[in-house]
């Protein structure tokens, strides 16, 4: 899952980008709105951690101006302040959560979980899609009830999959949310990362349709 950090405290970028990290997120930071609000207006990301009070462009005038194009990721709102009128402000201008400073890095991963799986149609930390289990908490797979032993590259991919339940994936919109738009692998990584999830897994887990991607099978 690829998530827009946008905070300009170095400091709380570090440790909240850590955290995502370690709960298996795939982090692209920016320090200021204007950065933000281009990176929000040309990427796709799964979900944005937005802080409020940045530099160049303020955090609601960059949500503003997201939700005015049309971008529905979920966002975050972190701020400093804690007024009600400002958390009315926030979800006004198309917030889905709101958290105030300070916070424990816990329940801030918790909350982002909790966003992508909402915005996937998955109302607990437990996802299962066809035999294929996800515990997002402790980021662990298992098969018709066994656990799989996977890489975090390999949960990755399985978790954005099962979040996109329904849909088909390109090799390109998957190289992209696990290794970002940067350091995109090309289709060949993708295909060989998915023949190593089908030895693990099971062939049958995961399905190819040609020239256009891959599904998790719901059978």
């Amino acid at each position: 899952m690829r998530v827009l950090l946008v905070e300009d405290d170095p400091d709380i970028a570090l440790d909240v980008a850590r955290a995502l990290e370690g709960a298996g997120f795939l982090v692209e930071c920016a320090h200021d709105g204007e950065t933000a609000w281009f990176a929000g207006d040309t990427e796709d990301f799964d979900v944005v951690v937005l802080d409020l009070g940045l530099p160049k462009l303020d955090g609601l005038s960059v949500l503003r101006k997201w939700r005015a194009a049309g971008r529905s990721f979920p966002v975050l709102i972190l701020s400093a302040r804690g007024a009600w009128t400002e958390k009315v402000d926030g979800i006004e201008a198309g917030a889905d959560d709101y958290l105030g400073k300070p916070f424990e890095l816990g329940e801030l991963t918790a909350r982002v979980r909790a966003l992508v799986r909402r915005a996937g149609g998955h109302a607990g930390p437990v996802v299962t899609v066809g035999r294929l289990t996800l515990d997002t908490r402790r980021m662990s797979v298992a098969v018709d009830g066994a656990p799989q032993r996977v890489s975090p590259l390999e949960y990755r991919m399985l978790d954005y999959l099962a979040h996109q339940r329904g849909r088909v994936i390109s090799a390109g919109e998957l190289a992209e949310h696990l290794h970002g738009a940067d350091g995109a692998a090309d289709a060949n990584a993708i295909e060989a990362l998915v023949a190593r999830l089908r030895r693990k897994v099971g062939a049958d887990v995961i399905q190819t349709r040609r020239g256009f991607g891959y599904a998790l099978s719901e059978t």
